[in-house]
């Protein structure tokens, strides 16, 4: 059950790009599980992608693509990741750029593939050559909703996020949609996110934003501790509004950034709302640390620790527990005495040990909460950097242990 989630319905269309959704049956019968974007003329687009060694091969061409041509077409199926499957699955990827040239009459390197779902198992291209067509034939400007719903594996809720603002006195839009709920961690997670602007953004500054908007925000989500084979993000920028974004540091410029990072925010933190069997969404805060490294370092520690996350789960007020991460986060020279941690306002560390003023009842008190930080204080430096995860429950093992079936 997705914690304190709510979603997202009121979304504004994006001047420049049509979607279309199909029941394409790449792995299940009578679900939409394949998504067309198709993208204006003069588009400026961005991307990062997972970091695991395995990348899939739509991430491979992906990559190629993005550097070799403008993108006019997204595709993205769900059901399957193409990930794993050597030789045969790069040429199955190459071949669905190639059928979507073929339905829409742009280039294959004009096409940009997207797979998640299970690892290790061949591409359905039968339902490529039946969905794309059926895809096209969709192709919406307000298939928002649909879309997100048709980017979906085990997520149980689609996700999404829309606003529009006045900036330099230009109505601007920004609207995302967003995918994952398991195997979540940087760098990415197994995640899709799709966050688009009727702005025009210089690719230069396009690209810079993409990898600064990720860092704050898909970079810094945990659910499980596993990176993907297939974790993708893409900014785009159509030009269709009349504001022009050339230099980052233009007034104007951190407006729209500040709008897509909220954007980016709000995608992220859906996804962990929505992780596989969660009942917590926790905000872990690492604050006066040496460096981002040390902060992150604590912060993962903290969030991937089984014991801490069962104690989660069971609002058992354990503090001993993150407090033990803490310690085994790597940090060399520790000063034990200027830790503090709290659970939201309640201290339960100081001075090396537990706060005089703590009270189990009131640990506990939080612990029962379905959403509240973790706060830890190191007191060795300014950095502060904040992340967010989920509890462990058997849910999660259910849902793991079935996936495939």
């Amino acid at each position: 059950m997705a914690v304190n989630f709510e979603v997202f319905s009121d979304f504004s269309a994006v001047a420049g790009i049509r979607m279309g959704v199909a029941k394409a049956g790449v792995r299940y019968p009578n679900r939409d599980d394949m998504v067309l974007f198709e993208l204006a003329e003069g588009s400026t687009t961005a991307g990062v992608f997972t970091q695991n060694a395995f990348c899939a091969a739509p991430v491979s061409i992906c990559k190629q693509h993005l550097a070799d041509a403008a993108p006019r077409y997204l595709l993205i199926n769900t059901g399957n990741a193409n990930a794993g499957t050597g030789p045969q699955g790069y040429r199955n990827a190459v071949t669905s750029c190639e059928l979507v040239s073929r339905t829409t009459g742009c280039e294959p390197v004009e096409v940009l593939p997207f797979s998640t779902g299970v690892i290790g198992e061949p591409l359905n291209m039968p339902a490529f050559e039946q969905g794309i067509p059926a895809a096209f034939a969709d192709l919406a400007d307000d298939n928002w909703a649909r879309a997100a719903t048709g980017i979906m594996t085990t997520d149980t809720l689609p996700k999404g996020y829309s606003r529009q603002q006045p900036i330099a006195g230009i109505n601007t839009t920004v609207t995302g949609i967003s995918k994952g709920a398991g195997m979540i961690m940087p760098n990415m997670a197994t995640m899709l996110g799709f966050i688009a602007t009727d702005a025009a953004v210089a690719q230069p500054v396009l690209q810079s934003w993409c990898k600064l908007l990720a860092d704050a925000s898909f970079n810094r989500i945990t659910i499980d501790g596993d990176t993907s084979t297939n974790d993708s993000c893409l900014l785009i920028a159509t030009g269709q509004s009349g504001l022009e974004i050339n230099d980052a540091a233009a007034e104007e410029a951190q407006q729209l950034f500040a709008l897509l990072k909220e954007a980016f925010q709000k995608l992220a933190q859906a996804i962990v709302r929505d992780g596989e069997g969660a009942t917590k969404f926790v905000t872990v805060e690492v604050s006066s640390a040496a460096s981002q490294q040390e902060a992150l370092d604590v912060a993962y520690t903290v969030a991937h620790s089984p014991l801490v996350k069962t104690a989660l789960f069971a609002s058992d007020a354990n503090w001993g527990r993150i407090l033990a991460a803490v310690g085994r986060s790597g940090v060399k020279d520790f000063d034990l005495d200027r830790v503090q941690i709290f659970l939201d306002q309640v201290q339960i560390v100081e001075n090396g040990g537990r706060c005089d003023s703590y009270t189990e009842a009131a640990g506990a008190a939080v612990f029962a909460q379905s959403e509240f930080a973790i706060r830890i204080q190191l007191g060795r430096g300014d950095i502060c950097e904040t992340l967010w995860t989920t509890d462990l429950s058997h849910d999660y093992v259910s849902i793991n242990a079935d996936y495939r079936s």
